[in-house]
């Protein structure tokens, strides 16, 4: 029986420990999935921008835009919140056949144009094309574009006369690149080259002034050969001329050269033994400078020998008494820096213990005040919030020390004997001598009844002593029998 109880419990135990085992497995599978699709999230996400293309991420992107656009690069599209397109930058080539446009002089003239744009890249254009392209084809690119060029070509058209359009073409070509840029970067646009093919007009004002052209050329050609023809006959007789006049002036240049040519080689010969006799002094003079150097140079090697014994024996004397100087002195230092810091540390110590003893005897007193506070707030309650009650509260609470004080106030006085002379007669009061020294020892007790009354109490009638005449009479009769006994 015990055996099979045995089996049992370890067969349990092992089911218990398979079932731990898988669904610690089941949480890592889990766990593995959950970040697998995290991942898959995270890069289906993110795109990257090719070199031809913007991305254009819209929908809550901050910073007060409707859209952000990224040219070359890459960004994280957050979902649910954020989506994105592409602009293409592929060039777009547009044929602009301006037809009847009249030029400044009321002439009309046909411009045939080619046109290349593209969308810009630039920060603020490309936001525009954001805002204005997203979401259009190629083709609806292109019929906005030719819009907004067939009007600017017709304005600077009518800007200049025929002559600038056929002559200047530069400033022709530049007038409409900054006409029509400016224009399209308001879409998002921008211009890459124009090309004007042929400027044609329908009076034949080009074609006439293109005559007149060629006659000019042809009329300055014939000038031209006929100067030229003139200009040979001149040139060959001069050259005959200058045949004659150059060879005499050669033959006699020819005997000069020969008689300079003498001249040169006699002072190349006394040159030459200048500078040898030049060479032969200078090599000298260096020989002797040379040597002076080198003596010069062995008395400065003596001279620092000297000056390096003459510094070790500085060193050692150095080593020898003003080190060990030093070392005493500085041991000095440290011991007088650390009798000071002694001092400081035990005087920081004491001066910690004061504050720590007056930090206690005022969190006592407070203490101490906090609760008679509290017990005054609580005899207030008591007297139904009535402060003038709760004095009189404590008042009466006190009153048997006030009475045991006013007791004690004539308690210790010793009075062995009284001796009075009294004649029986009155003063202005009607009270005699005796009556009057009793009264005043009376007196001089603290009287309750003004302390109730600064109190705000009343005192009882029994205490109030109205009867204190009576009392001053018997007190001045027993005076008198003891006068008379």
């Amino acid at each position: 029986m015990t055996k099979a109880f045995l089996l049992l419990q370890m067969q349990n135990s092992g089911d218990g420990s398979a079932l731990g085992e898988m669904s610690g497995l089941i949480l890592i599978v889990a766990a593995g999935l959950f970040i697998f699709l995290l991942i898959t999230v995270f890069i289906r996400r993110y795109k990257r921008c090719p070199s031809d293309r913007i991305l254009v991420v819209y929908g809550k992107v901050g910073g007060g835009q409707s859209a952000k656009c990224i040219h070359g690069g890459a960004a994280f599209i957050l979902p649910v919140i954020q989506d994105y397109e592409y602009l293409d930058l592929t060039p777009i080539s547009i044929e602009v056949n301006l037809v009847n446009a009249l030029s400044k002089q009321n002439i009309r003239v046909n411009v045939p144009s080619r046109f290349t744009i593209g969308i810009s890249t630039e920060p603020g254009v490309m936001q525009n094309a954001a805002e204005r392209l997203l979401g259009l084809g190629m083709h609806e690119i292109q019929e906005l574009a030719q819009e907004i060029i067939f009007g600017q070509l017709r304005l600077v058209v009518a800007s200049m006369d025929i002559e600038e359009i056929n002559s200047d073409r530069d400033k022709f070509l530049t007038n409409i690149s900054e006409s029509v840029e400016s224009e399209l970067k308001k879409v998002g646009l921008k211009l890459i080259n124009v090309n004007i093919t042929d400027i044609v007009d329908e009076s034949g004002y080009i074609e006439a002034l293109g005559k007149e052209a060629a006659a000019h050329a042809i009329n300055a050609a014939r000038k031209s050969v006929a100067e030229k023809n003139r200009d040979g006959a001149i040139g060959e007789a001069n050259a005959s001329q200058d045949e004659r006049t150059q060879v005499a002036a050669a033959n006699a240049k020819a005997v000069d050269g020969e008689n300079k040519a003498k001249i040169e080689v006699a002072n190349s010969d006394s040159l030459r033994r200048q500078r040898e006799a030049e060479a032969e002094r200078v090599a000298i003079a260096s020989e002797k400078v040379q040597a002076a150097k080198a003596l010069e140079e062995s008395y400065a090697a003596e001279r620092e020998a000297e000056e390096a014994r003459a510094e070790r024996e500085r060193s050692s004397q150095q080593a020898d008494i003003i080190v060990p100087a030093e070392i005493d002195k500085r041991k000095v230092e440290i011991d007088a820096e650390a009798e000071a810091e002694r001092i400081r540390r035990k005087a920081k110590g004491e001066a910690d213990a004061i504050l720590f003893k007056a930090q206690a005897e005022a969190q006592g007193q407070y203490e101490v005040l906090t609760k008679q506070a509290a017990g005054l707030e609580e005899v207030v309650k008591a007297a139904g919030n009535n402060s003038k009650d709760a004095v009189l509260l404590l008042v009466a609470d006190k009153l048997p020390e006030l009475v045991k004080l006013q007791a004690e106030a004539i308690k210790n006085i010793k009075i062995d004997k009284v001796t009075v002379w009294e004649g029986g007669s009155g003063g202005k009061d009607g009270k005699t001598s005796t009556s009057n020294f009793i009264s005043g020892m009376y007196k001089a007790v603290p009287p309750l009844q003004e302390m109730f009354n600064m109190a705000g109490m009343e005192l009882p009638e029994y205490l109030k002593g109205k009867d204190v005449t009576t009392a001053e009479e018997a007190s001045e009769t027993s005076t008198s029998e003891d006068t008379e006994a």
